[in-house]
C-alpha cells in the first residue's frame, strides 16, 4: 500500500470524527449547554446542531420536563413543643439551563436542604392543630419561599405538598381519646334532639287529638239540642191531646224512677204534672201564634177533675 493511500485513508477518518463530534442532536423537551474554550457559548434546544469541533464542548443534557423529589421526614418541633416527622414533595422543573449549570453546585441536595429549613421556620410558628389542619397554608408558604429561592438557579418550583405529618405515640393516642369523645359527645347530642323531636310530636298530636275530640262533642251537644227543639216545636205544633200529656208525664216519673238517686218524691196527684205539661205547651202554641195573627182566640183547654 502507497504512503499516499495511507495519508488518504487517516484524513477521512480523521474527517468522519471531527464530523460525528461536531454534530449534536438535541431531543425533545432537553437542552444542551456549549462552552467554548471553558465558557459559556449558547444553548443547544430541540434539533440537530453543529459546533465546532475541539473549541466547542456540550454539557450533560438537562432535562425540561417537571420532576418530582420526595424529600426524607425530617425533625420538626412546633410552637407547643411536640416534636413530629413530616416529609416534603417537591414538583420543580428547570427553566434556564444556563442558570441551572452555573448558578448553584448540585441543585437538588440545595432544595432538599432549603424545604428543610423553611419547613422548620413555617411550622416552628404553628401549634399542633394548627400544623395538622393547616396543610394548605404551610403548601403555599413554602411554595412561595422556595419559588423565589430557587430563581437565581434556573428552577421553577411548581407545588410542594406535606406528605406525612407523624406526630409521636403519645399525641396520637391522646388525639385518638379526644377524637373518640368528641364523636360520643355528637351521638349523645344527636339521640337528646331525636328524643325532643319525638315527644313535640307526639305532644301535637295529642293536642290536635283532644281539639277534634272536644269539637266533636260540641258538634254532637249541638245536633242534640237542636234535635230535642225541634222535636219540642213539632209537638207544640202537634197541639198534643191530654191523654198524651199525661201518657209523657208517666214516661217522666218513670224515667226518674230508673235513676240512681236513693229518694224518689211522687207529687199526690199526678193529673197535676199532666195539666202542668199542657199548659206549658198552651203558652207555647200561643207565643207561636200571637205575632202571625192567624188566630183570634186561644182553644179551650179541657177541665181537669181534682
Amino acid at each position: 500500500m502507497s504512503p499516499i493511500l495511507i495519508v488518504l485513508i487517516v484524513l477521512i477518518v480523521l474527517a468522519v470524527v471531527i464530523l460525528s463530534t461536531s454534530i449534536k442532536v438535541v431531543k425533545q423537551s432537553t437542552a444542551r449547554v456549549v462552552e467554548r474554550l471553558g465558557k459559556f457559548n449558547k444553548i443547544l434546544t430541540t434539533g440537530v446542531h453543529f459546533i465546532l469541533p475541539f473549541f466547542d464542548r456540550c454539557l450533560p443534557e438537562i432535562s425540561l420536563k417537571e420532576k418530582v423529589a420526595d424529600f426524607p421526614p425530617q425533625p420538626i418541633i412546633t410552637k407547643d413543643n411536640v416534636t413530629m416527622q413530616i416529609d416534603t414533595v417537591v414538583y420543580y422543573q428547570i427553566t434556564d439551563p444556563k442558570m441551572y449549570c452555573y448558578g448553584v453546585e448540585r441543585p437538588i441536595a440545595a432544595i432538599e436542604n432549603l424545604t428543610a429549613t423553611t419547613l422548620r421556620n413555617i411550622v416552628g410558628e404553628l401549634e399542633l392543630d394548627e400544623t395538622l389542619t393547616s396543610r394548605d397554608t404551610v403548601n403555599s408558604k413554602m411554595r412561595a419561599i422556595l419559588d423565589e429561592a430557587t430563581d437565581p438557579w434556573g428552577i421553577k418550583i411548581n407545588r410542594v405538598e406535606l406528605k406525612n405529618i407523624d406526630p409521636p405515640r403519645a399525641i396520637r393516642e391522646a388525639m385518638e381519646k379526644q377524637m373518640r369523645a368528641e364523636r360520643e359527645r355528637r351521638e349523645a347530642i344527636l339521640l337528646a334532639e331525636g328524643e325532643k323531636k319525638s315527644n313535640i310530636l307526639i305532644a301535637e298530636g295529642e293536642k290536635e287529638a283532644t281539639i277534634l275530640r272536644a269539637e266533636a262533642q260540641k258538634a254532637a251537644l249541638i245536633a242534640e239540642a237542636e234535635g230535642k227543639a225541634t222535636a219540642i216545636k213539632k209537638i207544640v205544633e202537634a197541639r198534643p191531646d191530654k191523654a198524651y200529656l199525661t201518657l209523657e208525664s208517666y214516661e217522666a216519673l218513670k224515667s226518674i224512677a230508673d235513676g240512681n238517686s236513693t229518694k224518689l218524691i211522687v207529687p199526690s196527684n199526678v193529673a197535676d204534672l199532666s195539666s202542668l205539661v199542657a199548659s206549658l205547651g198552651e203558652i207555647a202554641s200561643t207565643s207561636k201564634d200571637k205575632p202571625n195573627k192567624k188566630q183570634d182566640k186561644k182553644p179551650s183547654q179541657p177541665k181537669e177533675s181534682k
